[in-house]
């Protein structure tokens, strides 16, 4: 009996300005190089630098499909060897499932977003992907206070909403010692 292909899970994660993007577009040129058929994706709320590409913080750009939801990972995944999706935590927990339908066909996936919210608590689907990943890579930046490797995304603006569209203005990426969760809002009675 014949074993089904199981495609490969790549996870690149941390926090905001540690390189993720970078590593997204280094592993499908590669792939590329090597005659995949790669496709990328990313979040259609993500407009930041261009609404048909991934764009680093610095940037670089690699031409992208956006989707508003992570079911449409499904729908342009034919004839692919490879899926790469960025800001992979916009989707939340609506990724699970679209990605192990993905490796269950055959077909690799990258992908890169921030592990941990402004909270200080973890993104889903990292919490699902990363146990399942073949690879996982997390990347540290450098604290905006003191220079020591950043592991957390610090909001700077006033905000209760878990995830906002933003860069150097609205983030600065700090080590643990030097991180201040964003404030919960409480209803008042």
């Amino acid at each position: 009996m014949a074993i089904p292909p199981c495609g490969r899970l790549e996870v690149i994660c941390g926090p905001m300005f540690a390189g993720k993007t970078t590593e997204l577009q280094r592993r499908v040129n590669a792939a590329r190089a090597a005659a995949k058929r790669v496709l990328v994706l990313k979040p259609s709320r993500d407009t930041r630098y261009a609404d048909d590409a991934i764009v680093t913080h610095t940037g670089m750009r690699l031409d992208a499909r956006a989707i508003s939801c992570a079911a449409d990972m499904l729908a342009f995944a034919a004839d692919v060897d490879i899926i790469a999706i960025d800001e992979i935590h916009f989707f939340a927990d609506q990724a699970i499932e679209p990605i192990a339908l993905l490796r269950e066909r055959g077909t690799s996936v990258i992908v890169a977003g921030c592990d941990i919210d402004h909270f200080g608590d973890l993104f889903t689907p990292f919490d699902t992907l990363i146990p399942r990943a073949s690879e996982v890579l997390r990347l540290t930046g450098v604290c905006h206070r003191c220079g020591a490797p950043s592991t957390h995304s610090q909001r700077l603006v006033a905000t209760t909403e878990r995830i906002i569209v933003g860069g150097a203005k609205e983030f600065i990426a700090t080590c643990a010692a030097c991180f201040t969760p964003s404030r919960r809002e409480h209803p008042r009675c």
